[in-house]
């Protein structure tokens, strides 16, 4: 295998070299506790402060605001769960779309189970959910809206602003998923106007296992880890502090250099699209051709299989997804291709490829030589295929 080129940056990232360098001493030099009133535990502590200051600057937050967690995963249990008990007497509906990640996605089956109401609103082809139809689903019942800044399978941007207006105005609890949105668009909770916004380190080049939930003051939602008294009593449990350290950093870095970065690699997706689409028949670009994430590119191909193609690609080098990294064992068709419209056999032949940092025009160039040739080759196995000439469709 002469090249190794990794196109699954919605999946994780590398943690920066700025990013573990900073980390490194609190593994062995700075361990005191920040809990801790002596001068071990006060050195920690202004890093804990300093991660804190970094996270709300990034999001234009108040630092009294951001708690730190283990994973996106958990800021999006503690935020619905959260928010859905704590309110629990003033209504028991909750609205989210029908292409959020599965961490909102059953979380809200798990509160659906212990008699919470959830509308799970359709989106359109382009996997856009329209701000009237959240409008029209609130009831008298509704405590909380969850709607995500940007699709981690197909990239396709949210109106969050819009459906904020219309939560604030109705005095609801407005929740975004912004783990696959932090570093690769302006994020901002008050222009968007949410209550809730969750992060992952691990998205923007920082460390694994770590996320932050930003919490604006005021809202009720139940505690989810009892002990003791960390995250101002809110999160038990010793922080881990050189990994919140490397996500201060990380989020640091990626709001920094965030334009110029989304210029070159929005010009390598786009050469990207143009050249698949070119020499691929049968071949739907899922998501918003435009409101998309600057390095998403996702593609259903007729008449093949998704694992296959994932498997003949990493052959020769190039490392892609079929959709989210959370599901990647699974062998049912993505419930976001579905959401918006397509077939089960069109969206099991689904793949994912999003760029970051370190891709360049001649890895791109590398596998729009390959993967024509692999589509060809796996075509020709499948009995679904028939060697008439095919046509190009944009979903």
């Amino acid at each position: 295998m002469e090249q190794r080129i990794y196109l699954d940056h919605a999946a994780t990232t590398y943690t920066k070299p700025e990013v573990l360098e900073e980390m490194l001493p609190y593994f062995t030099e700075m361990y005191g506790n920040p809990s801790s009133v002596h001068s071990f535990g006060r050195e920690t502590r202004k890093a804990l402060d300093l991660a804190r200051d970094r996270v709300a600057r990034a999001i234009n937050a108040d630092s009294n605001d951001i708690y730190f967690t283990g994973s996106g995963t958990e800021s999006d249990n503690w935020a619905i769960k959260g928010v859905a008990l704590a309110n629990r007497e003033k209504g028991n509906h909750i609205i989210t779309s029908s292409i959020e990640h599965h961490a909102v996605m059953h979380t809200c089956g798990k509160l659906e189970r212990e008699g919470f109401a959830v509308t799970y609103l359709p989106v359109d082809k382009y996997g856009l959910v329209d701000p009237e139809l959240v409008r029209e689903a609130i009831t008298d019942k509704t405590i909380l809206i969850s709607i995500m800044t940007a699709n981690n399978e197909i990239g396709t941007i949210q109106p969050i602003k819009e459906i904020g207006i219309i939560a604030q105005g109705r005095n609801i609890i407005f929740h975004t998923d912004a783990v696959q949105a932090i570093g690769s668009i302006p994020v901002d909770v008050n222009e968007m106007n949410v209550d809730l916004l969750s992060i992952s380190a691990h998205k923007f080049y920082g460390p694994k296992g770590v996320g932050a939930l930003y919490m604006r003051k005021g809202v009720k939602a139940q505690q989810m880890i009892h002990g003791g008294a960390q995250e101002k009593n809110r999160r038990a449990g010793t922080e881990n502090l050189p990994a919140i350290v490397g996500l201060g950093k990380a989020i640091e870095l990626a709001v920094t250099d965030m334009p110029a970065r989304n210029t070159r690699i929005q010009s390598l997706r786009d050469r990207l699209i143009e050249g698949i689409m070119s020499n691929v028949d049968n071949t739907l670009l899922n998501g918003h051709p435009t409101r998309r994430l600057p390095g998403n590119v996702n593609f259903s191909f007729e008449f093949i299989e998704g694992e296959s193609l994932l498997l003949s690609l990493d052959i020769k080098g190039i490392a892609g997804s079929s959709g989210s990294a959370c599901t990647s064992g699974s062998l049912d068709p993505s419930h976001v291709l579905l959401a918006i419209g397509l077939p089960h056999e069109t969206a099991h032949g689904s793949l994912r490829l999003t760029l970051g940092d370190q891709n360049t025009e001649e890895e791109v160039d590398y596998v729009l030589e390959v993967l024509p040739q692999v589509v060809q080759r796996l075509r020709e196995m499948s009995p679904l295929f028939n060697q008439q000439e095919g046509g190009k469709t944009y979903v």
